[in-house]
């Protein structure tokens, strides 16, 4: 029998978790140190002219609350950067900005690890909440249904982080390319952008080796269960 303990999960799920915070580490770290070198441009301007030069002059730009909160909006076209990397230049700024336009570029030559990430985000949005719930429950209960239930449903997250890793790695390959091929920043100086961007990938690599295992864990439960029935 595989017994059920809270925290016999979070022993399972270790090395995740320490590998996240390893990363979040870095990241603070890299963030800080990129902010110590200056840019010729901000990051708009960055962005800006990287998408201009792929041909995305109907991307728009815009400034957004909080800190890292950069991202692409497929949706809507849009690229919204933080006050921080907006305004700021910086190495830093450059290099998030010019990874956010990375995803542009993907969506504008129809990159198809991008395009079936957006089809999974209702999938995973939803999975994340009631998936891990389900199969809780479906444990603390012993009702193999429901925890059958829940690990298809919170299969949706380990997916979505899965796809999710080609698409943010290939975002930062990106980056790391036009940043020096546009004469953004010369490739003797790309030492802190790639820091960054190298670490905030390690804090992908970690979100999906947790969502992994937390099913691995809930499979391993339901295998046992269904070997004692």
């Amino acid at each position: 029998m595989f017994g059920f303990t809270q925290f016999e999960l979070l022993l399972f799920t270790l090395p995740a978790i320490g590998l996240a915070m390893l990363a979040q580490m870095w990241v603070s770290s890299a963030y800080s140190k990129g902010l110590q070198f200056g840019s010729r441009l901000s990051g708009y301007q960055a962005a800006r002219l990287i998408l201009d030069r792929a041909g995305l002059h109907d991307v728009q730009i815009e400034p957004v609350d909080g800190h890292m909160t950069d991202h692409y909006d497929p949706r809507d076209k849009v690229l919204r950067l933080s006050s921080d990397v907006f305004h700021g230049r910086t190495l830093t700024a450059v290099g998030i900005a010019a990874h956010e336009a990375g995803h542009a570029i993907q969506d504008g030559v129809g990159y198809v690890p991008l395009i079936v990430r957006n089809f999974a985000v209702p999938a995973a949005n939803f999975g994340s909440g009631a998936g891990g719930i389900l199969m809780l429950l479906g444990v603390m209960l012993s009702f193999k249904p429901l925890l059958a239930l829940g690990i298809v449903v919170f299969s949706g997250v380990v997916f979505f982080q899965l796809i999710n890793l080609p698409v943010e790695f290939n975002a930062s390959t990106r980056a790391k390319r036009l940043l020096v091929s546009e004469d953004i920043v010369p490739q003797s100086e790309m030492g802190p952008v790639k820091s960054v961007l190298n670490a905030a990938a390690l804090t992908y690599v970690a979100g999906t080796l947790q969502a992994v295992l937390t099913l691995v864990y809930y499979v391993l439960h339901f295998t046992s269960d269904r070997s004692r029935a």
